[in-house]
């Protein structure tokens, strides 16, 4: 008899182990992007939207970030605060409602759908389109560069038109869009928040943010911007930032500004739906990420412990427990630690001011780390589809890494999918080994 229960108890802890794997799995999530400007043309059509929505469904995916501030600024939805996008690259779209067609399609086959949107940023400098280029140039941030301070417009290695988080025209502005979009769809499962930062190390050094700054520090700065950083051209003829006096304080300080951004933006939504889930998506390379003001971390997390541009206080601004949803950027062309190892590729982001390395700078290394400084609060890893396009079968390996890794997937953007359709077969094999497809 005491054989017997012993035989079935140990046949009750596997079943429960089995179930709590089952468990796991399930609550995994994968989510497809969809760019605004990218798929501007093609999802103009609705059974486009219901066709690449079912492909989706059919691969595993559960989610559905659709992107409806470009940034441009102008938007995919109606409010009398932003105009709306009716044409790109000579395409003009008929009047529908872009967002409310996903939402119907994606809730009927079991999709959540969220809403995107670019949030401090409002030109596409390469064609000079936007609200900066449209009667707003005072909301332009201000650039450091080695030649002086210039408004971004006149930045045109910089492609994304961004503006100072600190201007409250602009603030008022962004709010005003994203309680108008909340407001338009009641259904809507969730709101994803990007370009919450500044636009790297050299914004904002406009006259009003060196103003804010001296009156957070209760001194006036001798020499502005110089004593931040300067910028010293080093023997391998680029240019270096050079720390100034003030730079800590200043770094601490331009955190302290996206999160109380993040606290105000999170208020707004749940005042009008709390059952709307607010999210962000941000760039996963955290050791350089606060060169853009951002502290996606946990307030558990001490980062001065780790960094030398983190006063103790930089804690305070961590934000991960705003957050309902997060999804960060893991995109890096080596996916285990042993190939960074092998590899030691240097990697350079669009927000940072020198290249990276360190095993951070994979997608398993990434993605460890990651659970350290988010002090266990769920993140689903990303990857950048169009870095596999010389190299198909690191999409599916990605895939899998982030699922196995993190708490789930997301994929930018569905565009490079459709454009190189073969990669679509790699999707199919990343998600049946991540246990999202059976």
């Amino acid at each position: 008899m005491k054989r017997i229960n012993i035989l079935f108890f140990l046949l009750l802890s596997l079943y429960s182990c089995v179930e709590a794997e089952t468990t796991i799995e399930k609550h995994k999530t994968a989510v497809m992007w969809v760019d605004g400007e990218a798929n501007f043309k093609r999802f103009s059509n609705l059974d486009s939207i219901d066709f690449y929505l079912e492909k989706c469904k059919s691969l595993g995916f559960t989610d559905i970030v659709v992107d409806v501030r470009p940034i441009t600024g102008e938007v995919f939805f109606k409010t009398d605060k932003a105009p709306m996008m009716k044409s790109w690259m000579g395409f003009e779209r008929s009047d529908f409602d872009y967002l409310g067609r996903f939402i119907q399609t994606g809730h009927r086959l079991g999709l959540k759908v969220r809403a995107s949107m670019n949030c401090f940023c409002a030109a596409h400098n390469t064609y000079e389109k936007g609200l900066l280029y449209s009667g707003h140039a005072d909301w332009s941030t201000m650039v450091y560069t080695h030649k002086g301070i210039v408004p971004i417009t006149e930045v045109k290695e910089t492609y994304d038109g961004m503006v100072d988080p600190m201007n409250e025209d602009y603030r008022k502005h962004i709010t005003g869009v994203l309680a108008d979009l909340v407001k338009s769809y009641p259904s809507l499962d969730g709101v994803v928040l990007d370009r919450v930062r500044y636009e790297g190390i050299a914004t904002d050094f406009s006259n009003s943010s060196r103003k804010l700054f001296e009156e957070f520090i209760g001194k006036k700065l001798k020499n502005f911007p110089e004593d931040i950083f300067r910028w010293q051209k080093g023997s391998d003829g680029n240019y270096h930032v050079q720390r100034g006096p003030w730079f800590k304080q200043w770094i601490y300080w331009r955190a302290k500004n996206i999160h109380d951004v993040m606290v105000e933006l999170r208020q707004t939504v749940k005042d009008i739906n709390p059952n709307v889930e607010f999210g962000t998506y941000t760039g996963a390379w955290y050791p350089s990420y606060y060169e853009v003001g951002v502290n996606f971390a946990s307030k558990s997390y001490d980062p001065s412990k780790d960094y030398d541009w983190a006063l103790p206080e930089y804690k305070n601004t961590g934000y991960m427990e705003l957050l309902d949803f997060y999804t960060t950027g893991n995109y890096y062309s080596d996916v285990t630690i042993e190939e960074y190892n092998r590899s030691q590729h240097l990697v350079w982001n669009e927000t940072d001011s020198e290249a990276q390395s360190g095993i951070w700078y994979c997608v398993e290394g990434s993605n460890k780390n990651l659970r350290k400084i988010l002090g266990g609060h769920p993140f689903y890893g990303g990857l950048l589809v169009s870095q596999m396009y010389d190299e198909p079968e690191k999409l599916s390996r990605e895939i899998e890494m982030n699922l196995r890794e993190s708490d789930g997937v997301m994929l930018f953007d569905i565009v490079h999918l459709i454009t190189h359709p073969q990669l679509w077969s790699e999707v199919e094999k990343g998600m049946r080994a991540g246990g999202m497809l059976k």
